[in-house]
């Protein structure tokens, strides 16, 4: 680390001392700066992740178990990663919430409910802010995890369990904005959540309930939620003629009909079955052109998993069937508005 610190200071000190530097080799000295920037920061976790010991199951052990709201708090450049490690938490199914430090001592503090443990962050662990907020855990026996770098800083002693990263350099080129800590603190908070992922099991069904919208709730979206039901399903019964199938295919607007008695499914008539068919098209009844036992899929089956099943088998739409009884139609287009 502390090379990497000596690579960035002399890169800096080249900077500013060779200003008629062409731009090709001034960009080419920007970017040995930024790349020694990432090494060093990529360095520190690496150090800090070779350390990481027992005291990070007793924070997991703590965090999983409380019955309200995991507090995260901290203030400046470590406020901001605490609101994000709440986020990350609430989003795997551990309810979380961030708590400004400072806010906290002015009517926050009730944010605290019982059962509740909090998660403190500050890289000097002497942030005097956190006053407040630690004499409260402490005189009404909230738990309390804390992220910080020095073990022996006023956090690092009174919290329940301390995980501390060791005292770090900064990147930054005057070793004083927090990059290298707040990188670390990141990290950690992530590493929590990946902990308390596997301690309460959860699963994509979990993720998708808090993640509905986006591209990411999409992937997790079910072919229920995307197929055609009802009266919207080209149904045609085995001995149809063919060229009210062929009305009954392009008023539902699928390319496909279904052969449908009671409930079952007899088959499909696709495009492609048009076109196989042509020159006996119009003398022919549904049975006759149909594909029997086609492509089916339960309707719990992801959208994206049913791309990749239609994409395999060169086909454009799946059946839907739950319990041996047609339950709808997807379609590829369908699925990939979504994707």
């Amino acid at each position: 680390m502390a090379e990497k610190r000596r690579n960035i200071s002399m890169l800096s000190l080249a900077l500013r001392m060779d200003p008629m530097k062409d731009d090709t080799a001034r960009a080419d000295d920007l970017v040995a700066l930024c790349r020694a920037a990432v090494e060093g920061e990529a360095a520190a976790l690496t150090a800090y992740a070779a350390e990481m010991g027992p005291e990070v199951a007793e924070a997991l052990a703590l965090l999983s178990a409380a019955t309200a709201p995991v507090v995260v708090s901290g203030v400046g450049k470590s406020g901001h990663v605490a609101r994000k490690i709440a986020s990350t938490f609430s989003s795997i199914g551990k309810p979380a919430l961030f708590v400004h430090a400072a806010e906290a001592s002015h009517g926050d503090l009730g944010l605290i409910a019982p059962g509740s443990v909090v998660l403190i962050l500050s890289n000097s662990g002497e942030t005097p802010e956190l006053s407040d907020l630690m004499h409260y855990c402490e005189a009404h026996d909230v738990p309390t995890v804390a992220l910080t770098a020095r073990p022996d800083s006023t956090l690092g002693r009174k919290a329940r369990v301390t995980l501390a990263y060791g005292p770090v350099t900064e990147v930054c080129l005057i070793g004083l904005a927090p990059t290298t800590s707040t990188t670390l603190q990141m990290a950690v908070g992530d590493a929590l959540a990946v902990g308390l992922t596997r301690i309460m099991g959860t699963v994509p069904d979990d993720f998708r309930r808090y993640h509905p919208g986006g591209k990411l709730g999409a992937r997790l979206t079910r072919v229920a939620a995307v197929m055609h039901t009802g009266d919207g399903l080209p149904l045609v019964a085995p001995d149809t003629p063919m060229a009210e199938v062929v009305v009954e295919m392009s008023r539902k607007s699928l390319g496909v009909a279904i052969l449908s008695e009671a409930g079952e499914v007899g088959g499909i008539i696709t495009e492609g079955d048009l076109r196989r068919n042509l020159d006996r098209l119009w003398d022919a009844r549904a049975r006759d052109v149909a594909t029997p036992r086609p492509v089916t899929v339960g309707p719990d089956m992801l959208v994206h998993e049913a791309v990749d099943l239609m994409t395999a088998r060169a086909i454009t739409s799946l059946i839907v069937a739950e319990d041996g009884r047609l339950a709808g139609l997807v379609h590829v287009h369908d699925c990939l508005r979504l994707l």
